[in-house]
């Protein structure tokens, strides 16, 4: 009992270490908050200017969310084709990973020509950045599926749309839910890197004032923020696999 309880918050204590040894060394070493603020001036920070860190939160959250169930749409059309066709997938997976390998920050100043400085950059950079692990891994999960149990559902009459949407759909759901995890994190990413070139709201644009003016205290609020809402949306989507891909995972019914 005891190990299982310290397992599950095995997180938060280490959190708590982190944070109590972070304060510790910015107090022993006196390091100016103007180049590493301390946990209690990040706390500060955060509830002197909390009203506009949550309306900036907010506004980067719904824009993330958008560019990434956009992803999630492409990276799962564009998987399934990948994963059902040798052919597609011969000719595609180069293609996506040479793209992958582009940095995305690149894409921003193109984007704000296209589109203008606002949510069009933002969402789109979302997409780009996190449409390739879902697309990978929904295209690996079909195209591992065994030889012998699609010549059997054939040989029972089975069509290639059946033994997709019957067999390789469900099949592919662990590699899927794995994605969304790497996925909506990038996501968070591509929205702020954004929104520090091509918007006048968000966390990316918060981020670009406080560190303008020096109010390295705000800065870093704002970064934990955003690390606070991957937290949130990869523990939602981690819940979400093990009430649907439980019985994918060993022990999980422990």
């Amino acid at each position: 009992m005891k190990a299982r309880w310290l397992q599950t918050q095995a997180h938060w204590i280490l959190l708590v270490a982190i944070v109590a040894f972070w304060q510790s060394v910015c107090g022993l070493f006196e390091v100016s908050e103007f180049i590493f603020p301390s946990p209690s001036r990040i706390a500060a920070s955060f509830w002197e200017h909390h009203l506009s860190i949550l309306g900036h939160a907010w506004r980067t959250f719904w824009v993330t969310m958008l560019g990434f169930a956009i992803s999630i749409v492409v990276g799962v059309l564009l998987g399934c084709l990948m994963g059902s066709s040798r052919l597609a997938y011969a000719a595609m997976y180069p293609l996506m990973t040479g793209f992958n390998a582009l940095p995305k920050a690149a894409f921003v100043p193109i984007l704000v020509v296209w589109f203008g400085i606002g949510v069009g950059p933002a969402v789109l950079t979302a997409f780009l950045i996190s449409f390739f692990p879902i697309m990978v891994n929904i295209a690996t999960g079909l195209a591992t599926l065994e030889p012998e149990l699609e010549d059997v559902l054939r040989v029972l009459g089975a069509r290639s749309t059946d033994v997709l949407i019957k067999v390789g759909l469900p099949r592919s759901m662990p590699y899927f839910f794995g994605a969304l995890k790497v996925a909506i994190t990038l996501a968070f990413v591509g929205t702020t890197v954004s929104e520090m070139t091509a918007s006048n709201e968000g966390i990316g644009y918060l981020l670009i004032s406080a560190g303008s003016s020096m109010q390295m205290g705000l800065a870093f609020a704002g970064l934990l923020v955003v690390g606070a809402m991957a937290m949130v949306m990869y523990e939602f989507f981690a819940w979400l696999e093990r009430r649907l891909t439980g019985w994918a995972h060993r022990g999980s019914q422990n």
